[in-house]
């Protein structure tokens, strides 16, 4: 099983096909609907990998910008917002700490599986890079109370119920005194066959998920996930 950067960096298509297999229930869209208005806004996309959060978004808010440091998952974004026909969309290589957006430009952040990185990657300085975006979030935004922050994470690949990961154990109380609400949703995961899903889960996720979604043939993967949000 290769590693999350070795993803990132080399396996852009394998990735979507995985992701554009979750959320069959559509709880994403619903979920950020039931936070904040997404007409007419001008949304930032961080960590926005194949587009997962960007594509869903942009048919339904004035603008979105996806970003990512990743050229390869951006090259897969780009390819689906072409073939989509869509226009109000821009896709560029930005880091979340610095991002070429003007001060108080953006009225929604978000960002799906990928600040908690800033953590997971950075053990002996978690704390500060995670208070750099925070920072850097405050800026971009504008200062109204319909401005939104939404960060959606992983709470456990194959749980019927949310559990908390070991690997973003700093993360999520961090969230929590950061004044982050927080609830939770199902993004279950939906295959062709059970084939697929050993062969994605198994590539993803490691043999054990691996060898639980090939004995118990599933084709519907359980998946849950965690929504937080603030106002800025």
């Amino acid at each position: 099983m290769p590693t999350q950067e070795e993803i990132y960096k080399t396996e852009g298509d394998k990735y979507e096909a995985l992701i554009a297999r979750e959320d069959y229930q559509g709880n994403i869209l619903k979920s950020l609907r039931e936070i904040t208005p997404l007409e007419n806004r001008l949304v930032l996309d961080l960590g926005a990998g194949t587009g997962r959060l960007a594509c869903l978004l942009a048919p339904h808010v004035a603008h979105v910008r996806a970003f990512d440091v990743s050229e390869e998952m951006l090259r897969v974004c780009r390819e689906k917002f072409t073939a989509s026909g869509l226009s109000n969309w821009q896709v560029e290589l930005a880091d979340h700490r610095k991002l070429p957006v003007e001060n108080a430009s953006a009225d929604l952040v978000v960002s799906g599986w990928s600040v908690s990185y800033l953590a997971v990657w950075n053990p002996d300085t978690w704390r500060e890079q995670l208070d750099a975006w925070f920072s850097e979030m405050k800026r971009v935004l504008r200062p109204t109370s319909s401005s939104h922050i939404v960060l959606y994470e992983s709470l456990g690949t194959g749980n019927e119920s949310p559990v908390k990961l070991d690997h973003l154990k700093d993360f999520y109380p961090w969230l929590t005194k950061a004044g982050f609400q927080h609830k939770w949703i199902r993004t279950d995961y939906k295959f062709e066959s059970v084939a697929e899903a050993e062969e994605l889960a198994r590539f993803f996720f490691g043999d054990e998920l691996g060898d639980k979604v090939r004995d118990y043939k599933w084709v519907i993967l359980p998946e849950c996930t965690g929504v937080w949000w603030k106002n800025v």
